[in-house]
């Protein structure tokens, strides 16, 4: 998710987080450069320039039916209210978890994504992310995946800072 999202529309970084989920990174770079090819560009990623899209164009750029309608409602609750994406850096860590897993398709990973990536906060640790996983068990030396309670007890050292943690964790996985 490093991208050019990172400080820009909270839109676009929703959007690139969705796109993102369950996919290789090189897949997803892809279908996003596709998407933003069929709005022109970065700039013209907006809730109602999605909305507007027909679906045969996103599934021709490579989005999955399911990714294409949490698109829409991703869109839609931007474009009612329901979502107050500029509000969203006042909240607390958990009130923005709450706020975006409401829009269909968003989990926790995705809330998490934007909080260390466009929010910029310091002490979210994404134990349900696969690198991060694997990070923790090449650090400490398991034969198993650990298990997201055992994750959660080897960060609380690294508290305030387990975004930081978790950036080395998925450099240390690469």
């Amino acid at each position: 998710m490093l991208s050019e999202t990172r400080t820009r529309e909270p839109f676009a970084a929703l959007v690139r987080a969705l796109l993102n989920q369950q996919l290789s990174g090189k897949a997803a770079a892809t279908i996003h450069g596709r998407v933003l090819a069929l709005v022109g560009g970065i700039e013209g990623l907006t809730p109602a320039a999605l909305s507007a899209l027909d679906p045969a164009l996103l599934r021709q750029a490579g989005v999955s039916r399911p990714k294409i309608s949490y698109l829409k409602d991703l869109s839609s609750h931007v474009l009612d209210g329901r979502l107050d994406l500029h509000g969203l850096e006042h909240l607390s860590d958990d009130e923005v978890v709450t706020a975006i897993t409401a829009v269909k398709g968003f989990g926790r990973w995705s809330a998490e994504m934007f909080l260390m990536f466009r929010l910029n906060r310091p002490d979210i640790f994404p134990v349900a992310d696969l690198g991060i996983v694997k990070g923790v068990q090449k650090l400490f030396g398991m034969k198993k995946r650990p298990k997201p309670s055992t994750m959660e007890r080897l960060a609380k050292p690294w508290r305030p800072y387990r975004s930081v943690a978790a950036w080395y964790l998925w450099r240390l996985h690469d």
